[in-house]
């Protein structure tokens, strides 16, 4: 049996279930640019972060351009601040969306899980600046996890 047509809003005609699928092409989106770095090992959580973050950043940009999507995930640049706008405009377009539940739950499980990792913003060890102690650990947001990685992945795409 074929499926019931859209209303072009997501939503079934009907009232039946919504089908997200700009939410679901900006992940798989994502998910092609972190597989094909090949940063993190798929499942594992830093994965997870970057593939929210990354689908984050398509699905709210509007743009699939790689240029922009570098800009909005480079470091100190308002990444949540920018997230929460969006979200916020989203909701006031197409309250109830079903590509909005998605990425408020994507927001929420970055914002919301903390991870205990190598602290990057810390003191830098003996040597080089660039270097970074990596037995210096610090519990951050799941998004400062994901972030960078997603922000490299489209980096080296």
């Amino acid at each position: 049996m074929p499926p019931e047509s859209t209303n072009g809003a997501g939503r079934r005609s009907g009232g039946g279930l919504a089908v997200p699928m700009a939410w679901l092409c900006a992940e798989y989106l994502a998910d092609q640019y972190l597989t094909a770095a090949g940063l993190a090992e798929p499942g594992s959580l830093e994965h997870r972060a970057s593939l929210r973050a990354l689908a984050l950043t398509v699905h709210l940009s509007g743009k699939s351009a790689p240029d922009e999507w570098l800009r909005l995930t480079v470091h100190e640049a308002g990444w949540p601040e920018w997230v929460e706008e969006r979200l916020a405009a989203e909701e006031a377009e197409d309250p109830g969306g079903a590509d909005l539940a998605l990425a408020h739950d994507a927001w929420t499980a970055l914002r919301e899980t903390w991870v205990h990792t190598t602290d990057l913003d810390g003191v830098p060890g003996p040597g080089p600046a660039l270097l970074v102690d990596e037995t210096a650990r610090t519990w951050l947001p799941a998004w400062q996890l994901g972030l960078p990685l997603a922000h490299l992945a489209v980096w080296l795409a």
